[in-house]
């Protein structure tokens, strides 16, 4: 039987973790698959992506630089894609190349489901506004927190964020300044790329409530300062991005195979220890 051809697409792609993922999903679940990682250069994202589905491709992930592209190449974007103004998986039917965005579902997932911590009537920080930020809103404010509060060194970026996405809810955006203003929060999520350079996002420690979750999204960097402070603080529980990356690929996995795979065991495998 010939594979069903997929690939994740990005640049660089060689430390892409999606193979991996993807490979260990089809296994777990009997589908036959191929699944690679696709180097683009940088403004040739719509060529690549031409030559894939010439030559079979079914469906695609997209990782940076490379999810604004994805959005501008989609023929039919659906809600959460649209909201967030950024695409990371991307099938292939009909003639149409249909997009969407799983990150902010898989960190919802994550913290709701694998972390125990649901949102409903919790205080929520988000700290940057950027495309990971973008992408869980929607999600998170689904969830019906008590506040949703987006922080960002732009103030004026957090506050336009939140502003769009004022028809779900009633998010806050704020410059970092302003979190002295604000009471603590249950769950402390950096989406900042502080933690890709071993740098603190500037957050205070008055911001994590007593036995918080403090969630990093970055992963496979262990301990990271932010969570490191918040250890300092009282957070009671840490956690770094790993079982975002696994349920964010599992959606997309489902979406085009019409089967959820089960995620705890992978997520252990490719868990560092934080410390």
């Amino acid at each position: 039987m010939t594979p069903d051809r997929y690939a994740v697409i990005g640049n660089p792609i060689a430390q892409s973790k999606s193979p991996l993922i993807h490979q260990a999903f089809a296994q777990a679940t009997c589908q036959v698959i191929s699944y690679v990682p696709l180097l683009a250069p940088v403004g040739g994202f719509a060529v690549e992506v031409d030559r894939f589905r010439a030559a079979g491709g079914q469906g695609l992930n997209v990782t940076a630089p490379f999810k604004l592209d994805a959005f501008a190449y989609a023929t039919r974007l659906l809600d959460r894609a649209r909201l967030a103004g950024a695409v990371n998986a991307m099938k292939f039917e009909d003639g149409e190349a249909v997009a969407d965005n799983f990150d902010g579902i898989g960190l919802l997932t994550d913290i709701q489901r694998n972390l125990g911590r649901p949102l409903a009537g919790k205080r929520v920080l988000l700290l940057g506004a950027g495309g990971a930020v973008r992408g869980a809103m929607l999600p998170f404010l689904q969830a019906d927190p008590a506040a949703l509060v987006v922080a960002s060194r732009d103030a004026g970026k957090a506050q336009a964020l939140a502003a769009e996405f004022g028809a779900y809810g009633a998010p806050l955006g704020i410059g970092y300044a302003d979190l002295a203003g604000q009471a603590p929060f249950d769950l402390v999520a950096n989406a900042t790329s502080a933690s890709l350079f071993g740098e603190l996002p500037p957050v205070s420690p008055a911001s994590f409530a007593p036995g918080c979750l403090a969630y990093d999204l970055a992963y496979g960097k262990g301990l990271t300062p932010f969570l490191r402070l918040a250890q300092q603080a009282g957070a009671g529980q840490v956690a770094d991005g790993v079982g975002m990356l696994v349920e964010q690929a599992a959606e997309a996995f489902a979406w085009w195979r019409g089967v959820r795979p089960a995620t705890a065991a992978l997520i252990a495998r490719l868990t560092v220890p934080l410390r």
